[in-house]
Order: C-alpha cells, then structure tokens, then sequence
C-alpha cells in the first residue's frame, strides 16, 4: 500500500482509471461508500455476475480500499479508513471515467 496522498491517488488513478474494470470498481466504491454490502448485494444491484463482483471485491481489498467487516460466507465489505480519507481522490477518479457519483 502506497504511504503519502501522492502514493494513495496513483494507487486510485491505476485502479479506477488505468485498468479495464475501473468502472466496476468505482461503482463499487459508490455504492459501499453508502453502507456495507456483500458480493451477493452488490452483484444484484449492479446487475453483474457474482464471481465477476469478487474479483474487484478482492482487488479493493488487496490495495487496502475495502476490508470485510468479519469473516464467513456473506460477510459484508466497507470502506477502510484510508478510503474515507482519500474519498475526494476516489470521488475524482470516479468522474473521470464518467461515472455518476
């Protein structure tokens, strides 16, 4: 994980805008910057398939965007702390690729 706003925005700019599933994860992020959800939530609300979902689930969390509340089947993802305090950098990102936040 990137130390620094400068390290945290190239991390958000790679992964929301220098990568294929950029809009999905934006999308993500929108939606659990809201409330917590799981995969399953998030698949049907945003109409995608559920391993397509996890994936992206997976590399937020790799990068240290998102974290499951606790573990177990159904476990709900969030925001980290770092993600809420970088939001105007995410938020950024977001528009960028057109996005509607």
């Amino acid at each position: 994980m990137p130390s620094g706003v400068d390290g945290v925005s190239l991390l958000v700019r790679w992964l929301i805008e220098g990568s294929r599933g950029g809009v999905t994860r934006a999308r993500i992020l929108m939606l659990l910057r809201e409330r917590p959800r799981n995969a399953h939530q998030l698949s049907q609300e945003l109409g995608l398939n559920y391993r397509t979902v996890l994936h992206h689930l997976e590399v937020l969390a790799r990068h240290g965007l998102i974290a499951r509340l606790y573990e177990g089947y159904g476990a709900p993802y969030a925001l980290t702390s770092l993600a809420e305090r970088h939001w105007s950098v995410i938020e950024d990102s977001i528009r960028r690729v057109g996005v509607r936040l």
